[in-house]
């Protein structure tokens, strides 16, 4: 049972740690250091991409131990228990971000060429600003999510 808790804890580790990095080390460091937005850009968005499927599969693993350790300690996985419903809301926001918002905004990232030489009043960079803004409050509604997933499961498994 404590693998099961250890496994838990983990994936939910993982999963807001680099978000944390990302939002605050990694995106922030890169547009500050590289020469332009688009380079920058270039960067960010393929580790956007492994932060999501790190986040897929930790989401999987929190759900398979904590419903385990659930049935194994109470008789029933309980797979509405609210945490269990918020990890589902934090894979379908990632999921939505990584299927539905990221591959519109590569496809007018390349459409658009160097973003650094397309004028704020072009229609193609509203689109990729207003789809940033998007891409910006999944993210922060998953790390929101997830920290009140570790609450929630602080309290349950203690």
């Amino acid at each position: 049972m404590s693998l099961l808790r250890f496994v838990m804890l983990m994936s939910l580790v993982v999963w807001l740690g680099g978000l944390i990095c990302f939002a605050f080390v990694l995106a922030p460091t890169v547009f500050s250091v590289l020469p332009t937005r688009h380079l920058a850009g270039s960067v960010v968005s393929p580790s956007l991409s492994r932060l999501h499927w790190m986040g897929v599969i930790s989401g999987i693993a929190f759900l398979v131990s904590s419903m385990t350790y659930a049935r194994l300690t109470s008789g029933a996985a309980h797979p509405f228990a609210a945490r269990h419903l918020f990890v589902c809301l934090m894979l379908s926001l990632t999921l939505i971000s990584e299927f539905g918002i990221s591959p519109k905004m590569a496809a007018l990232r390349a459409s658009m060429g160097q973003i650094d030489n397309v004028a704020v009043s072009d229609p193609a960079r509203g689109q990729f600003n207003a789809l940033h803004v998007w891409s910006t409050r999944l993210e922060a509604g998953v790390l929101l999510l997830g920290l009140l997933v570790v609450y929630l499961t602080a309290r349950h498994v203690t």
